[in-house]
Parts: structure tokens; C-alpha cells; sequence
């Protein structure tokens, strides 16, 4: 029998060890093997930077590392100082903290690149092929090794690049703890945000509030709004331009003849055949305003949930799970439509606070 274990490459026992009392490795050894700096001898592959070198980039990277501080206190300051209320405040608000974002992780790279380049040796490797399973001194080696790379690049040695770099990860590090105010309304708040609109808020002379044409702002007369199968985008007045409020409270007024509308219709809460509907489509929240005048059917672009505008806006095909809410609307002493009230139920998709909403509409003995 022909013993093969002549025929497997053994690991390199030149593997260089390090004796106790050695001065540092830094110092008089490299990642491939001995090398007295102060002498002047040479390792064929590795190019050691010179100090002057070395320290202008250090004094790079520095600047770097503290530009990428104050960029990303910026980023935070930015954040709290900046507040979304509108289009031109977001605009704002993004061109501050995608600047100061931009400009801490732009000065973070530009600085480790400065590192490694004028810093850190230069070497050029040759990888030698080894078994699997390596032994223990080479373990040991490698540990070492991984040493006295630390050492080699200067973070031990060089303590402004070392603080430096810390203090610039420091607010990025913050930066998504900051972010995390924007996923949504605290527990407290939550119910009550869904669940109201500005609908169900009085003027402030105490009056109901009109019903205003989307981008033009103009106040709608009923007796103007007498064409059966006509259809109007409207908003709440005094909240035209408010972004936030106009998420919930923007509707679909159509106009019906008497006869067409059906059980499902609250006819409490129309006036001459006019009906107000959410526009908030309640299976994703996309704008449903596509109407149909011959069938009555309100349709949502995003995913064909359909609606029966005649009969309470009743899902009729796709995906929706409810109707559209109607909201309840007479005219002021002027003929103007205003809203008496706001939305019995929660508008847009469903939420897990709906069904307790719901039930309170029950229990009042309201028409959801």
C-alpha cells in the first residue's frame, strides 16, 4: 500500500513567530514577514509610506472625519429646525437634510480612502495555495497578524485620526434613531388622527363648514350644481393648501336624480340628489374619482376597486373591503353645501381601530 501523505503540500513552518520582549510589530515587522525600517533593508512587494507622507494624511483625514461631524449635526439640527408643513417647507426640509447627508457620508469615504492611500503600507501579494485546515501555530499567526495590521494602520499610533473618526460616526449613528419619529403618530394619538377630518370642525364664526371646489377654491351653490350626473373634487374651506388635511378630507360630490338613488344611500345626509363621498379609495388610499355616469360606478385607477355611487358607494368588483364613506352635507342660509357633521367611520384603507369606530356608530344609531 503506497502511503500518499508525502504527496500533500505541508504548511510553510517559515511562518514567522513573534518573541516576547520583541520591540512592536508595528515597528520592525510587516504583514509578510521581518522588516527593520530603521536599517533600511528592503522587503520585495511592500512600500512603506514616508512620515511626511503620513502625516499630511492624517492631518486630510482628520478634516475629513470632522467635516462628516458637523454634517451630520447638521443632518439632526436640520431635522428639528425644518418641519414639513407644506409644498415649499418639504422642499426645504429635503434639500437641507439630503445636503448635510450627502456631504457627512461624501467626507466619511473621502477620509478612509485618504487613510489608506497615505498611510497605510502598500503591498503586493502573493497567495500561496494551503491546505484547508490550518494548524495551530498558523492560527496563532494569523492572529498576530491581524494585530499587527491594526498597528500598521496607524490607529493605535495615530490618535487624532482615531477620535476624529469616532466623533464623524457618532450623529450618523443617531441619524436613524432621529428618523424614527416620522413612522407615525404616537399609541395616544393614533385613534384619534384616523378616526376625525377637519369636516367635523366649525368655522371660526361657529359656522358648518362649505364645501370648496379642489384648485379653485370656490364655494359651491346648490341650486348651480343642478346637472344629473355631474361631478366635482371638493375640499374643506380654510384647508385648501393644508397637505395633511386634505390626506382625509378631500370628497367626490355627484349629483343624482331623486329616483336613481338607492337603499344604501344615507338620504339623510344629501341634499336634491347631491351626495357626498370620501375620495380616498379604502382598500390602499388612492384618489377613486373616475366616474362612470351611465352605471354610477366610481372606480380607483390603482387596483379597479369598484363603487356604486347610488347605493352608498357599496363595493361592487376589486379589492376594496368597504364602502366609500359618505359624509353628511346640507346648504348654509346663503344656498352654499356645507358639512353637518364629519364622517361616521374612519375614510381610506382599514385599520385595526376601524372596528371599534364602528361600533360607536351603532351604538348612536347612525348609518355607517
Amino acid at each position: 500500500m503506497t502511503d500518499n501523505n508525502h504527496d500533500i503540500e505541508q504548511p510553510d513552518e517559515r511562518v514567522p513567530k513573534r518573541v516576547v520582549g520583541t520591540p512592536s510589530p508595528a515597528a520592525s515587522a510587516t504583514l509578510l514577514g521581518a522588516k527593520e525600517t530603521a536599517g533600511g533593508v528592503d522587503v520585495p512587494g511592500v512600500n512603506l509610506q514616508d512620515e511626511k507622507t503620513a502625516k499630511k494624511g492624517e492631518k486630510i483625514a482628520a478634516l475629513c472625519f470632522t467635516i462628516t461631524l458637523l454634517s451630520g449635526i447638521a443632518f439632526i439640527v436640520s431635522y428639528v429646525a425644518f418641519q414639513v408643513h407644506g409644498v415649499e417647507s418639504a422642499g426645504i426640509s429635503n434639500v437641507a437634510l439630503g445636503g448635510s447627508l450627502t456631504l457627512a457620508l461624501l467626507s466619511l469615504a473621502s477620509g478612509l480612502v485618504v487613510w489608506v492611500r497615505m498611510i497605510m503600507p502598500k503591498y503586493t501579494l502573493v497567495q500561496e495555495r494551503h491546505l484547508m485546515a490550518s494548524d495551530g501555530g498558523t492560527r496563532s499567526y494569523v492572529g498576530e497578524t491581524f494585530l499587527q495590521g491594526a498597528a500598521e494602520s496607524g490607529i493605535t499610533k495615530r490618535p487624532l485620526l482615531r477620535r476624529t473618526l469616532l466623533a464623524a460616526a457618532a450623529p450618523l449613528g443617531l441619524a436613524p434613531l432621529v428618523l424614527l419619529r416620522d413612522l407615525g403618530p404616537s399609541y395616544a394619538d393614533f385613534p384619534e388622527k384616523l378616526r376625525h377630518t377637519v369636516w367635523g370642525e366649525k368655522t371660526k364664526e361657529g359656522k358648518n363648514r362649505r364645501l370648496v371646489v379642489e384648485g379653485t377654491g370656490a364655494p359651491i351653490r346648490a341650486a348651480d350644481f343642478n346637472s344629473p350626473g355631474g361631478i366635482l373634487s371638493v375640499v374643506p374651506e380654510g384647508y385648501e393648501h393644508d397637505l395633511n388635511a386634505l390626506a382625509k378630507a378631500v370628497l367626490i360630490l355627484i349629483k343624482f336624480r331623486p329616483e336613481e338613488l338607492k337603499s344604501g344611500t344615507n338620504l339623510n345626509w344629501t341634499h336634491d340628489g347631491i351626495v357626498a363621498y370620501s375620495k380616498i379609495c379604502t382598500h390602499v388610499g388612492c384618489p377613486a374619482a373616475l366616474y362612470e355616469q351611465t352605471t354610477h360606478h366610481i372606480l380607483c385607477p390603482c387596483h379597479q376597486s369598484t363603487f356604486d355611487a347610488a347605493d352608498g358607494a357599496k363595493v361592487v368588483f376589486g379589492p376594496a373591503a368597504r364602502p366609500l364613506p359618505q359624509l353628511p352635507i346640507a346648504v348654509d342660509n346663503e344656498g352654499y353645501l356645507v358639512a353637518t357633521g364629519d364622517f361616521a367611520v374612519p375614510v381610506g384603507p382599514s385599520f385595526w381601530e376601524r372596528g371599534d369606530a364602528e361600533a360607536e356608530v351603532r351604538e348612536k344609531g347612525g348609518h355607517a
